[in-house]
């Protein structure tokens, strides 16, 4: 085996199973554009891009963690049973369910990625609570990417609406809006009680966003109406992307990981919870801001992209991590 091929193995050894949070942040500016084409008339087309970008994506980075899988099935295991690592499988049924909101058109084929990602993401919130449960964590193992694969069940409800009925949907919503609340209570107080969260993972500080942003959609489809509690999410979502932004300092000079998708999804999450809040309120301050955020998000995922695939280029993605 020549030394090309040699490093080509090992690139497949590290890649990270956190790759699919980049088909997550393709998958919501998508998604956020088609509610752009039905508020904002953006054409169609744009969406119809960006949805089949997002597949492809996906295809490319299924069929390269399989192959990691497959020839390197050690390494998978080892990161399926990382205290950190393996919130980061869930990404792949969010995935999964992204593309069945963005292939809902197409019935059979959003239906089949809406059951199989909803099977997926169930069966990875039963084995993540119970791995939690059976193995001792410090409090420095914590960080917002903890939410993704129990929060993430907020996803189900709004991925499924006209494919599954509204008590199937509500289970998972009352899943996420429970765990929300718990593990950011204890996400919250690692923060501040506790050592700053590594470099690499302050962009998952970005994740604050998605749970009531998302939270907010699902509490839609599964029958609730624009009250109270709707407002209460969706402020909730504002004020951390605002407090975000106020913190702007502390993300100008952070070094590049694969992490900065976290970025993205949060985002794309909080334009699309915005444009729905003007479709039902006809509120003229959520059509600027899902405007201003669509624009935000846009530029971000464009700008990620760029260092993505320019750390790619350099040889420096795949790498032995800590």
């Amino acid at each position: 085996m020549d030394h090309t091929s040699v490093q080509s193995e090992s690139r497949i050894a590290h890649f990270p199973i956190m790759f699919f949070a980049v088909v997550m942040g393709f998958g919501g500016i998508s998604v956020a554009y088609f509610k752009a084409h039905e508020i904002l008339g953006i054409p169609l087309l744009v969406f119809e891009g960006l949805r089949a970008l997002t597949s492809l994506l996906f295809l490319v980075v299924f069929s390269l963690y399989a192959m990691k899988f497959l020839t390197h099935r050690a390494g998978a295991k080892k990161e399926f049973s990382h205290p950190i690592r393996i919130n980061f499988f869930a990404a792949f049924s969010i995935a999964l369910l992204l593309l069945a909101i963005l292939w809902r058109g197409v019935p059979s084929l959003g239906g089949s990625l809406f059951w199989l990602g909803a099977g997926v993401h169930t069966f990875l919130t039963f084995y993540t609570v119970s791995f939690w449960i059976n193995n001792n964590f410090e409090i420095t193992h914590s960080n917002p990417a903890w939410f993704i694969p129990i929060v993430g069940n907020l996803i189900v409800p709004v991925a499924g609406d006209g494919m599954a009925s509204a008590t199937f949907l509500g289970y998972y919503f009352a899943i996420g809006i429970f765990f929300w609340v718990v593990l950011f209570t204890v996400v919250f107080y690692r923060i501040i009680f506790h050592n700053q969260l590594p470099q690499k993972f302050m962009p998952t500080l970005f994740i604050f966003i998605a749970p009531p942003a998302v939270g907010f959609l699902a509490y839609l489809k599964v029958g609730g109406g624009f009250d109270l509690f709707a407002q209460f999410l969706l402020n909730l979502a504002l004020f951390f992307a605002f407090l975000l932004l106020f913190m702007y300092k502390n993300f100008m000079k952070l070094q590049f990981f694969i992490s900065w998708w976290a970025f993205t999804f949060p985002m794309a999450a909080l334009t699309i919870a915005l444009l729905v809040a003007y479709e039902k309120s006809h509120e003229a301050v959520y059509l600027h801001l899902g405007e201003l955020f669509l624009l935000f998000a846009t530029l971000l995922v464009a700008g990620v992209s760029v260092k993505t695939l320019r750390h790619i280029y350099k040889r420096e993605i795949c790498v032995i991590e800590e």
